[in-house]
């Protein structure tokens, strides 16, 4: 017997219980990797500028579907509002029943200035804008204030608890700028 008829009859030992039982790894971990990525977790590419310093242009980031605990504060991913079919990425500024009001280039909750120190710059004033907030309804504003397109003039405003994708854990692309953002 020469070497090729060996290895034919080698191939021909392969049923495809063996294939099965071969394979069956490598099955298991794409069905565990694809049930964790669009069940529990979310991978997103942030390529705009208007989450900075938090999020830079570019970043690569991590979130959990399964949270919905929101909270003032939270970077949040939701299909638009205005249904351009992209994903945003924001921060959670008013929560449902807030009075939410901008005045000056600040931002008051319920009468209240609210304190946010993750802004990369003073927002420069606008018209003044007040918004009462309905029951599971959102109001989202990037962190860079002065170039971020957001819910302030959507036509939609609103961003509903039930449309939320997940909370954002982490940036972790680059790796230099890896952080936990909750």
């Amino acid at each position: 017997m020469d070497r090729n008829e060996s290895i034919l009859q080698t191939e021909k030992k392969w049923s495809i219980k063996d294939m099965i039982r071969f394979f069956k790894p490598a099955i298991l971990a794409v069905a565990v990797t694809v049930f964790l990525m669009n069940f529990v977790f979310i991978n997103a590419y942030v390529p705009t500028g208007s989450m900075e310093n938090t999020i830079m242009a570019g970043s690569r980031i991590f979130g959990m579907r399964l949270l919905h605990d929101y909270r003032r504060g939270d970077i949040v991913i939701f299909p638009d509002p205005d249904g351009s079919r992209q994903y945003l990425v924001k921060r959670i500024i008013g929560m449902p029943g807030d009075m939410l009001e901008i005045r000056d280039g600040e931002v008051f909750i319920n009468g209240c200035l609210l304190e946010e120190h993750y802004l990369k710059e003073t927002m420069e004033p606008e018209e003044d804008f007040s918004l009462l907030l309905p029951k599971d309804g959102y109001f989202v504003m990037g962190d860079n204030r002065n170039d971020s397109y957001d819910a302030r003039y959507w036509d939609n405003q609103i961003v509903y608890g039930k449309n939320m994708v997940g909370i954002v854990l982490l940036r972790y692309w680059p790796v230099t700028e890896f952080k936990f953002l909750r």
